[in-house]
């Protein structure tokens, strides 16, 4: 079993704080496997596993437990005196859920953590009546360091694993089926069917299972690309696929809540601000993305990037697309320590490309680290008037910032 150490040292860090531990992620990212391994650290750290209540509300064992009368009764009558560590999986399958955990919070001896497959969640009611009382953990599948790890013990060389992490998916249980592609199909099959009829159709209302796919497999062949709602519904229009652009709309946020894809808008490097126009859209797992679309794709430049986008959420940044003038660089990844910049390729051997390449960067009026990602390998570093070309294997591996 891999650790997670990231996800588990965060855990470890909010123990016995006063405040909710929400976990969120895509279904199968590893959120309850992360309580196990917790759980376990608890108890090789002194607590009793009777002072431990786990409930998973995605086992028919626990269907009693999914209105929030029933659920918080069910854990106050388990509670020990001392402190009691409260771990519920899928918690948005009980209704108003926010009550039971609002209830089991003000409780002096009650540390509570809690899993959800959706963002719904954090909206709404919770985020009303928990304001201020939660922190979310975000988890996402597997990093290229971690998918190493599980495959310690294969021959093939790291480029080869990296390149069965973007064919293959980055789903932890994908390390137990032994790259075979004729088990991993439909086994990714079987997530994204799941996300689909329970996250997103159900909870949405929606009845025309067709046409939400085709919308998924719009922006799943269209990652890296700028797109908008309007040219979503545009697209399906010229199909013959009659929708309106509230309708896509209505689609594209439940996806997006549901974890399968990430909307990342536009920033004005030089004016300093947001822009609503020509947003980008990311998918959770590459994996999944070429078995919706049936094809290994060619386009490298863009699954690489996407690798780098759920690279820097996994490092903590937030994470827009820059805009300067006419250019554009491909990441403004921000956090507390400062600002780093992104632009990435799949190779710059050719001198065009490298200065098409570079050319943003090096537009960009401060003095924050500029990064060109590439899978060129060039030996050492090299260094453009203050931007760093990095091997993009080896920044993964390294899984440290950037910083100058």
């Amino acid at each position: 079993m891999i650790e997670r150490k990231e996800y588990l040292n965060k855990l470890i860090d909010f123990k016995d704080k006063d405040i909710i531990k929400v976990v969120t992620g895509v279904r199968r990212c590893g959120k309850s496997t992360l309580f196990a391994l917790f759980m376990d650290y608890l108890k090789e750290n002194g607590v009793d596993e009777k002072q431990i209540i786990s409930i998973n509300l995605e086992s028919v064992e626990y269907d009693g437990l999914r209105d929030y009368k029933s659920l918080n009764d069910y854990i106050a009558a388990k509670l020990n005196n001392g402190m009691n560590y409260v771990f519920i999986d899928e918690v948005q399958n009980c209704i108003e859920f926010e009550r039971a955990v609002d209830s089991l919070y003000i409780k002096k001896n009650v540390d509570i953590y809690v899993t959800g497959s959706n963002a719904y969640m954090l909206s709404g009611e919770l985020a009303t009546l928990l304001s201020g009382r939660y922190v979310t953990v975000d988890m996402l599948p597997f990093s290229f360091r971690e998918y190493c790890d599980a495959f310690s013990y294969s021959n093939l060389s790291v480029d080869e694993k990296f390149n069965d992490y973007i064919r293959l998916g980055s789903f932890p249980y994908i390390s137990s089926l032994e790259q075979n592609e004729q088990m991993i199909k439909p086994y990714l099959e079987g997530i994204y069917n799941t996300i689909l009829i329970k996250d997103v159709a159900s909870r949405e209302g929606i009845s025309d299972i067709s046409l939400l796919e085709s919308i998924i497999k719009t922006i799943a062949s269209s990652i890296g690309s700028p797109i908008s709602i309007n040219k979503i519904a545009n697209t399906l229009n010229s199909y013959g696929r009659k929708i309106s652009v509230n309708t896509v709309e209505k689609y594209v946020r439940a996806l997006t809540d549901s974890y399968i894809f990430y909307k990342v808008d536009r920033y004005d490097i030089k004016g300093r601000q947001y822009l609503k126009t020509h947003g980008k859209y990311y998918i959770v797992d590459t994996g999944m993305r070429r078995m919706l679309l049936s094809s290994a794709s060619s386009d490298i430049g863009h699954v690489i990037e996407n690798i780098v986008f759920l690279e820097l959420l996994r490092r903590g940044y937030k994470v827009n697309i820059g805009k300067l003038a006419q250019k554009e660089v491909d990441f403004v990844a921000q956090k507390y320590e400062g600002t780093e910049y992104y632009q990435v390729a799949a190779s710059v051997m050719d001198e065009n490309t490298l200065k098409r390449e570079l050319a943003p960067l090096d537009s960009i009026p401060d003095h924050y680290p500029k990064v060109l990602l590439t899978l060129d390998r060039i030996g050492q570093n090299s260094n453009y008037k203050g931007i760093r070309q990095i091997n993009l294997i080896d920044w993964l591996l390294d899984g440290e910032t950037t910083r100058l």
